[in-house]
């Protein structure tokens, strides 16, 4: 579980004590609710007062991000990380198709450079039985020299 994943949980966690509390607070006795606001104080008093350095930026939001599939999930549609994933897998699978096409490629040029030598000897008057015959190869060879 990464870290937004938990700080959400975490989150969602608070949202519901503070539902559950909020339901029954006529149904606590006075000196539970004299603790509940002493802790509050305590732990306002030890947050840390936020800096324009430190502050979290709000994730943009699509029009209507709200309402729908995500809405009563508890999920929010963050933007920067379908981009984010997107700006992962894009040059991925852009590797892929340019590999597919090299690969595809260079197979059309070994078919084709088989198809040349194979319509050489076919248009040769040598027959094939010579081109097997291993001094015919050295005869060639020399000739080549």
């Amino acid at each position: 579980m990464n870290k937004q994943q938990m700080e959400a949980r975490d989150t969602q966690f608070a949202y519901k004590v503070r539902h559950a509390l909020d339901r029954n607070l006529e149904n606590l006795p006075t000196a539970a609710t004299e603790r509940l606001a002493a802790a509050r104080a305590i732990a306002l008093s030890r947050k840390k007062q936020a800096s324009p350095l430190t502050q979290l930026q709000q994730a943009p939001r699509l029009s209507g991000a709200g309402s729908g599939a995500f809405s009563g999930s508890g999920h929010r549609f963050d933007l920067s990380g379908w981009l984010g994933r997107l700006g992962i897998l894009l040059p991925i699978l852009l590797g892929i198709v340019l590999f597919v096409g090299m690969y595809q490629s260079e197979e059309r040029n070994r078919i084709d450079e088989l198809a040349d030598i194979d319509s050489a000897i076919l248009s040769d008057e040598l027959p094939i039985s010579a081109y097997l015959d291993h001094g015919f190869k050295a005869f060639i060879a020399k000739q080549d020299q």
